[in-house]
């Protein structure tokens, strides 16, 4: 049987018929309550939350017979109504803004489309021929009809780290490519909370028909915040950091042969770090007894700032021009690479299980992320009172292997910790005391694991203070 285009656009319009009145009263607020109105939906029906929510929003009255239709397939020109008066609701308090695009021998749903365009939310060819609002939407093009829907303070991504890692991982959301289409559409509705995708590993199944109540689904975890989803994958695996290693932490940096400033030459230590080396060769000429100890000095203050790294001792020896300093810790001698190799070693071990037992999360921030580790360097280590100058206690290996240290094995095990999750540190010494300073989201803290495990319970006064409280309370205690 042969069917007219405005006669198929009447049905659709009559199929999502909304009073513009009441759109216009509903806003984003719920103008209406649910009571039974659709005779295929009851609570245990799918998305029975978001049909109900749809129907609230005032946004659908269902079908002519008195049913919704959940598994009814979508048509193209459905699905742009529905933007288009999610669109209206935004901008304009009124779900039927888009009928003043309407012309006289303009079937209703080209009305929405026009309104879309103008509004910056659909492209002026997206729709190739009229007749394709008449196909079934696939689910990638309901995602790029939603994609520019609401603007981002309105639809904010709530899960988007979380989204890029499991997507490059190929483990989930595994049949969306840079080929599919509108790829990055479908991501975006993952990252806002709007899709979690089909199955256990986020399958989007981009070239599917949509249903009417998957797209229902879809428009009222736009509108409501509280109906938005979040994944359940577990990601913890794809955050291991068996094999990393100590070189993997250090910003690499450029060999300088003839330093001659405390740049060039805490350069050129991080190149040595960055390769894996414990020795530098510098060229220097004429270099006194006097120079040779400051060079040592200026040396090892840097590697201070990397304490992670386990060195604290440095060996200078100078023939004719070349100058060779040799790197280890104190008290390990030969077996300083060993202990070292061990640290890291533990310390993927404890973040790896920190993110198989839940304690750290993706949805965390850095922050928080920072105080799992505090926590655990205080539960798990004690201050080694006895330590003399050469004791292990000076480098992480003691604290992951004794569960002993003083304040450069606490800082150094803490900041280890801190560069395995990818968060920017270093370290300020004053006198004979070192603590640790991070980037957190952004912002500069400074954390004192040492002073955090002096008492018989963690003390989390010294977590995360700023700059201006950590050298006051630091300057204070030092004076008692």
């Amino acid at each position: 049987m042969k069917r007219t285009f405005s006669a198929l656009l009447l049905a659709v319009c009559l199929l999502l018929a909304l009073p513009a009145q009441a759109a216009q009263a509903a806003g984003f607020a719920r103008g209406r309550t649910y009571a039974g109105e659709f005779s295929d939906l009851t609570p245990d029906s799918p998305f029975y939350d978001n049909v109900t929510a749809l129907y609230e929003y005032g946004l659908s009255n269902g079908k002519d017979d008195g049913t919704f239709g959940l598994g009814d397939p979508v048509t193209l020109g459905q699905a742009v109504i529905f933007a288009g008066r999610v669109r209206g609701l935004y901008r304009a308090g009124d779900a039927e803004a888009a009928l003043a695009y309407r012309r006289e021998t303009t079937p209703g749903a080209l009305a929405y489309l026009r309104y879309l365009q103008a509004e910056g939310a659909l492209e002026a060819d997206f729709v190739g021929g009229y007749m394709e609002l008449y196909e079934p939407a696939t689910r990638a093009q309901v995602a790029h009809v939603l994609a520019r829907v609401l603007p981002e303070e309105a639809l904010p991504p709530v899960h988007g780290e979380l989204v890029t890692v499991a997507y490059s991982s190929r483990r989930f959301i595994s049949d969306v490519s840079e080929y599919t289409p509108y790829y990055q559409d479908i991501l975006d509705l993952y990252r806002k909370g709007v899709s979690t995708g089909s199955d256990a590993s986020g399958s989007f199944l981009p070239g599917e028909p949509i249903t009417r109540g998957a797209l229902a689904a879809m428009l009222t975890r736009m509108l409501d915040p509280a109906l938005r989803v979040r994944p359940q994958w577990d990601l913890s695996h794809l955050y291991s950091a068996a094999g990393a290693t100590l070189p993997d932490l250090v910003e690499p940096g450029e060999f300088v042969p003839s330093p001659s400033t405390q740049e060039e030459l805490e350069s050129a230590l991080r190149y040595m770090l960055a390769q894996g080396s414990d020795q530098l060769v510098f060229h220097l000429p004429g270099l006194s007894e006097e120079k040779s100890r400051q060079l040592m000095d200026q040396s090892l203050a840097v590697m201070k700032d990397h304490c992670e790294q386990g060195y604290n001792q440095v060996h200078c020896t100078w023939s004719r021009e070349l100058v060779t300093l040799s790197f280890s810790a104190a008290g390990a001698g030969r077996r300083t690479q060993e202990y070292r190799a061990a640290s890291i070693e533990a310390a993927a071990a404890v973040h790896d299980r920190l993110w198989e037992e839940g304690a750290l999360r993706l949805d965390m921030t850095e922050k928080e992320k920072a105080l799992v580790y505090y926590d655990w360097i205080c539960d798990n280590c004690a201050y080694d009172y006895h330590a003399k100058d050469d004791s292990l206690s000076h480098i992480p290996y003691s604290l992951f292997a004794k569960k002993t240290a003083v304040c450069d094995g606490y800082t150094g095990a803490y900041n280890l910790l801190l560069k395995l999750e990818g968060i920017q540190c270093s370290t300020i010494i004053q006198g004979d005391h070192i603590w640790s300073v991070a980037i957190l989201d952004g912002t500069e803290y400074h954390i004192d694991t040492t002073w955090g495990d002096s008492g018989s319970e963690t003390i989390y006064d010294y977590f995360a203070m700023t700059p201006q409280q950590s050298m006051k309370i630091h300057a204070e205690k030092s004076i008692l």
